[in-house]
Protein backbone atom coordinates (compact mmCIF):
# COMPACT_ATOMS: atom_id res chain seq x y z
CA UNK A 1 0.00 0.00 0.00
CA UNK A 2 1.31 3.35 -0.92
CA UNK A 3 -0.51 5.50 0.68
CA UNK A 4 -0.03 7.03 4.26
CA UNK A 5 -2.80 5.78 6.37
CA UNK A 6 -5.41 2.84 6.13
CA UNK A 7 -7.04 2.28 3.18
CA UNK A 8 -10.28 1.00 4.30
CA UNK A 9 -11.98 -0.42 1.40
CA UNK A 10 -8.90 -2.48 0.87
CA UNK A 11 -9.08 -3.90 4.70
CA UNK A 12 -12.21 -4.50 4.85
CA UNK A 13 -12.63 -6.53 1.46
CA UNK A 14 -10.05 -9.10 3.67
CA UNK A 15 -12.39 -9.93 5.80
CA UNK A 16 -15.56 -12.46 4.65
CA UNK A 17 -17.12 -12.02 8.06
CA UNK A 18 -17.97 -8.19 6.97
CA UNK A 19 -19.94 -8.89 4.73
CA UNK A 20 -22.38 -10.97 6.79
CA UNK A 21 -26.23 -8.98 7.20
CA UNK A 22 -28.51 -10.14 9.76
CA UNK A 23 -32.21 -8.46 9.48
CA UNK A 24 -30.73 -6.98 5.93
CA UNK A 25 -28.44 -5.07 8.09
CA UNK A 26 -24.96 -5.53 8.43
CA UNK A 27 -23.25 -5.94 11.15
CA UNK A 28 -20.94 -3.75 13.34
CA UNK A 29 -17.91 -5.49 15.26
CA UNK A 30 -16.95 -3.69 18.49
CA UNK A 31 -15.90 -6.73 19.85
CA UNK A 32 -11.96 -6.95 18.76
CA UNK A 33 -10.55 -6.96 22.62
CA UNK A 34 -12.31 -10.71 23.06
CA UNK A 35 -11.13 -11.72 19.53
CA UNK A 36 -11.31 -9.97 16.34
CA UNK A 37 -12.48 -10.95 12.89
CA UNK A 38 -10.19 -12.86 10.40
CA UNK A 39 -8.72 -12.00 6.75
CA UNK A 40 -9.42 -14.49 4.01
CA UNK A 41 -5.66 -15.09 3.74
CA UNK A 42 -5.53 -16.54 7.38
CA UNK A 43 -8.72 -18.50 6.66
CA UNK A 44 -7.11 -20.02 3.48
CA UNK A 45 -3.64 -20.76 5.18
CA UNK A 46 -5.17 -23.08 7.71
CA UNK A 47 -7.72 -24.71 4.94
CA UNK A 48 -4.55 -25.02 2.91
CA UNK A 49 -2.93 -27.17 5.74
CA UNK A 50 -5.39 -29.66 6.21
CA UNK A 51 -5.82 -29.88 2.26
CA UNK A 52 -2.01 -30.63 1.56
CA UNK A 53 0.41 -30.96 4.86
CA UNK A 54 -1.55 -32.65 7.92
CA UNK A 55 0.95 -34.73 9.37
CA UNK A 56 2.75 -34.52 13.08
CA UNK A 57 6.14 -33.69 12.89
CA UNK A 58 9.93 -34.63 12.35
CA UNK A 59 9.06 -37.21 9.77
CA UNK A 60 10.81 -38.57 6.66
CA UNK A 61 8.24 -37.74 4.10
CA UNK A 62 7.18 -34.69 2.48
CA UNK A 63 3.93 -33.96 4.42
CA UNK A 64 5.46 -34.11 7.68
CA UNK A 65 8.83 -31.84 6.75
CA UNK A 66 6.17 -29.29 5.45
CA UNK A 67 4.60 -29.25 8.95
CA UNK A 68 8.24 -28.98 10.52
CA UNK A 69 8.41 -25.77 7.92
CA UNK A 70 4.83 -24.51 9.19
CA UNK A 71 5.82 -23.97 13.02
CA UNK A 72 9.46 -22.73 11.93
CA UNK A 73 8.01 -20.07 9.44
CA UNK A 74 5.40 -18.74 12.34
CA UNK A 75 8.08 -19.11 15.14
CA UNK A 76 9.73 -16.26 12.09
CA UNK A 77 6.89 -14.24 11.76
CA UNK A 78 6.30 -13.86 15.40
CA UNK A 79 9.77 -12.92 16.04
CA UNK A 80 9.20 -10.09 13.68
CA UNK A 81 6.36 -9.12 15.22
CA UNK A 82 8.13 -8.84 18.66
CA UNK A 83 11.57 -7.79 17.70
CA UNK A 84 13.04 -10.82 19.39
CA UNK A 85 16.32 -12.13 19.16
CA UNK A 86 15.72 -14.94 16.89
CA UNK A 87 12.36 -17.49 16.32
CA UNK A 88 13.92 -20.04 19.35
CA UNK A 89 12.74 -17.55 21.73
CA UNK A 90 9.13 -17.95 20.61
CA UNK A 91 7.40 -20.86 22.55
CA UNK A 92 3.44 -21.84 21.15
CA UNK A 93 0.57 -22.68 23.62
CA UNK A 94 -3.28 -23.24 23.72
CA UNK A 95 -3.41 -20.09 24.54
CA UNK A 96 -1.89 -17.31 27.10
CA UNK A 97 -3.26 -19.23 30.22
CA UNK A 98 -2.27 -22.44 29.52
CA UNK A 99 1.50 -20.72 28.99
CA UNK A 100 1.57 -18.65 32.50
CA UNK A 101 0.28 -21.34 34.37
CA UNK A 102 3.33 -23.50 32.66
CA UNK A 103 5.25 -20.98 34.07
CA UNK A 104 4.30 -20.64 37.12
CA UNK A 105 4.42 -24.20 37.72
CA UNK A 106 7.99 -24.00 36.55
CA UNK A 107 8.93 -20.87 38.95
CA UNK A 108 7.08 -22.10 42.06
CA UNK A 109 9.90 -25.27 41.69
CA UNK A 110 12.75 -22.75 41.65
CA UNK A 111 11.64 -20.03 44.09
CA UNK A 112 11.84 -20.12 47.54
CA UNK A 113 9.57 -19.56 50.85
CA UNK A 114 10.16 -15.83 51.41
CA UNK A 115 10.87 -14.69 47.85
CA UNK A 116 8.14 -11.96 46.73
CA UNK A 117 6.85 -11.99 42.91
CA UNK A 118 4.68 -8.74 41.85
CA UNK A 119 1.64 -8.33 40.52
CA UNK A 120 -1.44 -6.30 40.18
CA UNK A 121 -4.85 -5.22 40.57
CA UNK A 122 -5.72 -3.88 36.89
CA UNK A 123 -4.74 -7.08 35.03
CA UNK A 124 -6.29 -9.65 33.61
CA UNK A 125 -7.00 -13.00 35.66
CA UNK A 126 -4.47 -14.77 33.65
CA UNK A 127 -2.23 -12.85 34.84
CA UNK A 128 -3.16 -12.97 38.50
CA UNK A 129 -4.38 -16.46 39.19
CA UNK A 130 -1.63 -18.60 37.56
CA UNK A 131 1.04 -16.56 40.18
CA UNK A 132 -1.36 -16.52 43.24
CA UNK A 133 -0.74 -19.98 43.34
CA UNK A 134 2.56 -19.63 44.20
CA UNK A 135 1.29 -18.70 47.70
CA UNK A 136 0.69 -22.62 48.00
CA UNK A 137 4.29 -22.92 47.87
CA UNK A 138 5.43 -20.34 50.70
CA UNK A 139 6.03 -17.59 48.42
CA UNK A 140 4.90 -14.19 49.11
CA UNK A 141 2.56 -12.60 45.78
CA UNK A 142 1.91 -8.89 46.47
CA UNK A 143 -0.54 -6.95 44.38
CA UNK A 144 -0.04 -3.00 43.18
CA UNK A 145 -2.75 -0.76 44.05
CA UNK A 146 -5.02 0.69 40.93
CA UNK A 147 -6.22 4.27 41.47
CA UNK A 148 -9.81 5.69 40.89
CA UNK A 149 -8.30 6.95 38.10
CA UNK A 150 -7.72 3.74 36.38
CA UNK A 151 -4.25 3.75 36.48
CA UNK A 152 -1.72 2.14 38.35
CA UNK A 153 -0.41 3.32 41.53
CA UNK A 154 3.31 4.10 40.61
CA UNK A 155 4.30 4.93 44.00
CA UNK A 156 2.98 1.79 45.08
CA UNK A 157 4.61 -0.02 42.47
CA UNK A 158 8.01 1.61 43.78
CA UNK A 159 7.21 1.06 47.00
CA UNK A 160 6.64 -2.68 46.50
CA UNK A 161 9.30 -3.55 44.26
CA UNK A 162 12.24 -4.34 47.03
CA UNK A 163 15.42 -6.68 47.34
CA UNK A 164 13.17 -9.69 47.58
CA UNK A 165 11.39 -9.34 44.47
CA UNK A 166 12.07 -12.51 42.02
CA UNK A 167 9.40 -11.50 39.15
CA UNK A 168 7.18 -8.53 38.35
CA UNK A 169 4.04 -9.63 36.17
CA UNK A 170 1.92 -7.24 34.82
CA UNK A 171 0.06 -6.58 31.40
CA UNK A 172 1.43 -4.11 29.28
CA UNK A 173 -2.63 -2.71 28.56
CA UNK A 174 -5.96 -3.33 30.34
CA UNK A 175 -8.77 -5.27 28.31
CA UNK A 176 -11.06 -3.73 30.46
CA UNK A 177 -10.44 0.04 30.18
CA UNK A 178 -7.60 0.91 27.60
CA UNK A 179 -5.13 2.01 30.29
CA UNK A 180 -1.79 1.49 28.84
CA UNK A 181 0.65 0.63 31.67
CA UNK A 182 3.91 2.37 32.60
CA UNK A 183 6.28 -0.92 32.28
CA UNK A 184 9.45 0.98 31.34
CA UNK A 185 9.13 2.47 35.08
CA UNK A 186 8.71 -0.88 35.65
CA UNK A 187 11.85 -2.30 33.76
CA UNK A 188 13.78 0.55 35.66
CA UNK A 189 12.75 -0.94 39.58
CA UNK A 190 13.07 -4.43 38.51
CA UNK A 191 16.76 -3.61 36.98
CA UNK A 192 17.27 -1.99 40.01
CA UNK A 193 16.70 -5.23 42.44
CA UNK A 194 17.49 -7.83 39.52
CA UNK A 195 14.15 -9.04 39.59
CA UNK A 196 12.45 -10.98 36.23
CA UNK A 197 9.62 -9.25 34.26
CA UNK A 198 6.81 -10.50 32.69
CA UNK A 199 4.77 -8.75 30.54
CA UNK A 200 0.93 -9.64 29.50
CA UNK A 201 0.74 -8.49 25.58
CA UNK A 202 -2.73 -9.76 24.69
CA UNK A 203 -4.76 -6.32 24.34
CA UNK A 204 -1.34 -4.58 23.42
CA UNK A 205 -0.48 -6.34 20.81
CA UNK A 206 -3.14 -6.04 18.25
CA UNK A 207 -2.57 -2.19 18.32
CA UNK A 208 1.09 -1.07 19.24
CA UNK A 209 4.38 -2.05 17.43
CA UNK A 210 6.12 -4.22 19.91
CA UNK A 211 9.99 -4.90 20.75
CA UNK A 212 10.95 -7.00 23.20
CA UNK A 213 14.52 -6.29 23.20
CA UNK A 214 13.96 -2.53 23.49
CA UNK A 215 11.24 -3.41 26.58
CA UNK A 216 14.36 -5.52 28.09
CA UNK A 217 11.04 -7.83 29.22
CA UNK A 218 12.09 -11.48 30.45
CA UNK A 219 9.11 -12.88 29.55
CA UNK A 220 5.75 -11.65 26.90
CA UNK A 221 2.80 -13.23 26.07
CA UNK A 222 0.59 -12.70 23.67
CA UNK A 223 -2.42 -14.25 21.97
CA UNK A 224 -2.74 -14.47 18.31
CA UNK A 225 -7.01 -14.09 17.94
CA UNK A 226 -6.51 -10.88 19.11
CA UNK A 227 -4.59 -9.61 16.17
CA UNK A 228 -6.45 -11.18 13.20
CA UNK A 229 -4.93 -15.09 13.80
CA UNK A 230 -6.64 -18.36 15.35
CA UNK A 231 -6.70 -19.05 19.20
CA UNK A 232 -2.80 -20.03 19.79
CA UNK A 233 -1.17 -18.70 22.43
CA UNK A 234 2.66 -17.18 22.10
CA UNK A 235 5.24 -16.91 24.57
CA UNK A 236 8.58 -15.20 23.85
CA UNK A 237 11.49 -15.80 26.66
CA UNK A 238 14.88 -14.21 26.75
CA UNK A 239 17.58 -16.43 25.29
CA UNK A 240 19.03 -19.04 27.59
CA UNK A 241 16.04 -18.24 30.23
CA UNK A 242 13.39 -20.66 29.30
CA UNK A 243 16.16 -23.34 29.74
CA UNK A 244 16.96 -23.49 32.85
CA UNK A 245 13.21 -23.32 33.96
CA UNK A 246 11.63 -26.56 35.50
CA UNK A 247 8.85 -27.06 33.19
CA UNK A 248 6.12 -29.40 33.04
CA UNK A 249 7.40 -31.87 30.03
CA UNK A 250 7.41 -35.24 29.22
CA UNK A 251 10.67 -37.58 28.88
CA UNK A 252 10.22 -37.71 25.00
CA UNK A 253 9.97 -33.28 25.13
CA UNK A 254 12.91 -31.27 24.06
CA UNK A 255 14.87 -29.92 26.85
CA UNK A 256 15.38 -26.32 25.78
CA UNK A 257 13.48 -23.20 24.57
CA UNK A 258 11.83 -23.04 22.60
CA UNK A 259 10.10 -26.22 22.80
CA UNK A 260 10.39 -27.38 26.31
CA UNK A 261 7.09 -25.25 27.43
CA UNK A 262 5.61 -26.45 24.63
CA UNK A 263 3.31 -29.96 25.69
CA UNK A 264 2.11 -32.77 23.39
CA UNK A 265 1.29 -32.19 19.83
CA UNK A 266 0.65 -28.46 18.51
CA UNK A 267 -2.32 -27.28 16.80
CA UNK A 268 -0.18 -27.07 13.38
CA UNK A 269 -3.29 -25.69 10.76
CA UNK A 270 -3.92 -22.35 13.27
CA UNK A 271 -0.29 -22.18 13.54
CA UNK A 272 -0.14 -21.62 9.77
CA UNK A 273 -2.81 -19.30 10.32
CA UNK A 274 -0.98 -17.38 12.89
CA UNK A 275 1.64 -16.55 10.20
CA UNK A 276 -0.71 -15.23 7.52
CA UNK A 277 -2.27 -13.13 10.36
CA UNK A 278 1.33 -11.48 10.65
CA UNK A 279 2.07 -10.94 7.13
CA UNK A 280 -1.81 -9.52 7.13
CA UNK A 281 -0.86 -7.03 9.30
CA UNK A 282 2.83 -6.44 7.69
CA UNK A 283 1.05 -6.32 4.09
CA UNK A 284 -0.33 -2.87 5.35
CA UNK A 285 3.01 -1.10 6.11
CA UNK A 286 5.96 -0.16 3.92
CA UNK A 287 9.77 -2.01 3.87
CA UNK A 288 12.55 -3.77 3.24
CA UNK A 289 11.96 -6.37 5.73
CA UNK A 290 8.92 -8.08 7.37
CA UNK A 291 9.84 -5.85 10.36
CA UNK A 292 9.96 -2.64 8.66
CA UNK A 293 7.08 -3.22 7.63
CA UNK A 294 5.21 -4.08 10.67
CA UNK A 295 6.56 -1.03 12.72
CA UNK A 296 5.17 0.97 9.49
CA UNK A 297 1.58 -0.53 9.68
CA UNK A 298 0.89 -0.10 13.03
CA UNK A 299 1.90 3.67 13.09
CA UNK A 300 -0.75 3.45 10.76
CA UNK A 301 -2.80 1.22 12.41
CA UNK A 302 -3.07 3.90 15.62
CA UNK A 303 -3.75 6.46 13.73
CA UNK A 304 -6.69 4.64 12.30
CA UNK A 305 -7.61 3.46 15.79
CA UNK A 306 -7.36 6.39 17.72
CA UNK A 307 -9.41 8.46 15.00
CA UNK A 308 -12.24 6.39 15.39
CA UNK A 309 -11.73 6.15 19.68
CA UNK A 310 -11.38 9.94 19.97
CA UNK A 311 -14.39 9.95 17.75
CA UNK A 312 -16.29 7.32 19.56
CA UNK A 313 -15.25 8.84 22.83
CA UNK A 314 -16.29 12.26 22.32
CA UNK A 315 -19.73 10.89 21.19
CA UNK A 316 -20.50 8.92 24.25
CA UNK A 317 -19.38 11.54 27.21
CA UNK A 318 -21.97 14.05 25.03
CA UNK A 319 -24.63 11.32 25.84
CA UNK A 320 -26.57 12.53 29.32
CA UNK A 321 -26.34 9.21 31.40
CA UNK A 322 -23.38 7.70 29.89
CA UNK A 323 -20.10 8.04 32.11
CA UNK A 324 -17.30 6.51 30.35
CA UNK A 325 -14.05 5.16 32.72
CA UNK A 326 -10.55 5.15 32.76
CA UNK A 327 -8.91 7.71 30.75
CA UNK A 328 -9.45 10.69 28.27
CA UNK A 329 -8.33 10.30 24.95
CA UNK A 330 -6.01 13.59 25.52
CA UNK A 331 -4.01 11.31 26.75
CA UNK A 332 -1.50 8.94 24.47
CA UNK A 333 -1.45 6.24 27.65
CA UNK A 334 -4.44 4.18 26.21
CA UNK A 335 -5.31 1.59 23.57
CA UNK A 336 -9.02 2.56 21.18
CA UNK A 337 -11.29 0.55 23.95
CA UNK A 338 -13.75 2.06 26.14
CA UNK A 339 -15.71 1.14 28.53
CA UNK A 340 -18.79 2.50 29.93
CA UNK A 341 -21.68 2.70 32.45
CA UNK A 342 -25.10 4.02 31.44
CA UNK A 343 -27.44 5.71 33.98
CA UNK A 344 -30.86 3.21 34.85
CA UNK A 345 -29.41 0.52 32.67
CA UNK A 346 -27.07 -2.55 33.21
CA UNK A 347 -24.04 -3.03 31.38
CA UNK A 348 -26.03 -6.62 29.78
CA UNK A 349 -29.45 -4.71 29.33
CA UNK A 350 -27.30 -1.84 27.06
CA UNK A 351 -25.21 -4.81 24.91
CA UNK A 352 -28.78 -6.57 24.19
CA UNK A 353 -30.33 -3.60 22.92
CA UNK A 354 -27.26 -2.67 20.77
CA UNK A 355 -27.35 -6.38 19.52
CA UNK A 356 -31.05 -6.05 18.33
CA UNK A 357 -29.27 -3.12 16.11
CA UNK A 358 -26.54 -5.50 14.93
CA UNK A 359 -23.66 -3.82 17.06
CA UNK A 360 -21.39 -6.31 18.85
CA UNK A 361 -20.31 -5.23 22.18
CA UNK A 362 -19.12 -6.90 25.35
CA UNK A 363 -20.56 -6.70 28.81
CA UNK A 364 -18.90 -7.79 32.28
CA UNK A 365 -15.36 -7.69 33.85
CA UNK A 366 -13.63 -9.55 30.72
CA UNK A 367 -11.97 -11.51 33.31
CA UNK A 368 -10.32 -8.45 34.43
CA UNK A 369 -12.65 -9.10 37.49
CA UNK A 370 -10.39 -7.78 40.22
CA UNK A 371 -10.01 -4.42 38.53
CA UNK A 372 -13.95 -4.08 38.30
CA UNK A 373 -13.89 -5.36 42.21
CA UNK A 374 -11.67 -2.02 42.88
CA UNK A 375 -13.30 0.14 40.94
CA UNK A 376 -16.44 -0.28 42.67
CA UNK A 377 -17.90 -1.77 39.07
CA UNK A 378 -18.72 -5.33 39.65
CA UNK A 379 -22.04 -5.26 41.84
CA UNK A 380 -23.11 -3.38 39.08
CA UNK A 381 -23.22 -5.85 36.45
CA UNK A 382 -18.95 -4.21 35.04
CA UNK A 383 -19.28 -2.07 32.00
CA UNK A 384 -20.21 -2.22 28.14
CA UNK A 385 -17.13 -2.52 26.52
CA UNK A 386 -16.73 -1.37 22.85
CA UNK A 387 -13.07 -1.88 21.33
CA UNK A 388 -11.78 -0.72 17.74
CA UNK A 389 -10.39 -2.70 15.26
CA UNK A 390 -8.22 -1.94 12.11
CA UNK A 391 -11.76 -2.42 10.11
CA UNK A 392 -14.04 -0.37 11.62
CA UNK A 393 -15.25 2.99 9.46
CA UNK A 394 -16.10 6.46 10.85
CA UNK A 395 -19.92 5.56 9.67
CA UNK A 396 -19.85 2.62 11.91
CA UNK A 397 -18.84 4.80 14.99
CA UNK A 398 -21.22 7.21 13.87
CA UNK A 399 -23.92 4.89 13.74
CA UNK A 400 -23.21 3.05 16.81
CA UNK A 401 -23.15 6.57 18.50
CA UNK A 402 -26.81 7.65 17.69
CA UNK A 403 -27.54 3.93 19.01
CA UNK A 404 -26.36 4.63 22.29
CA UNK A 405 -28.28 8.16 22.45
CA UNK A 406 -31.57 6.42 21.48
CA UNK A 407 -30.96 3.13 24.07
CA UNK A 408 -30.16 6.13 26.62
CA UNK A 409 -33.22 8.00 26.06
CA UNK A 410 -35.59 5.01 26.13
Amino acid sequence: MKNELIDSDFVRSQFPSLRRRNNNLPMVFLDGPAGTQVPQQVIDAITNYYKSSNSNTHGAFITTRETDEVIHRMRKCMSDLLGAESENSISIGQNMTTLNFGLARAMSRMLKPGDEVLITQLDHEANRGPWLTLRDHGIKVREVNLLPTGVLDDEDFTNKVNENTRLVCMGMSSNCIGTVNNFKLVRELTYRHNALLLLDAVHYAPHFSINVQELGCDFLLCSAYKFYGPHVGILYSKPGLLDRLPTDRLRTAGQTAPDCIETGTLNHAAIAGVSAAVEFIASLGNGTSAREKLKDAYSKISVHEFGLAGRLHAGLKQIPGVKVIGQDFSSVSRTPTLSFTMEGKTPSQVCEQLAEKNICAWDGHFYAIHAMEVLGLLERGGVTRMGISVYNTQNEIDNVLLAVNKIAKS
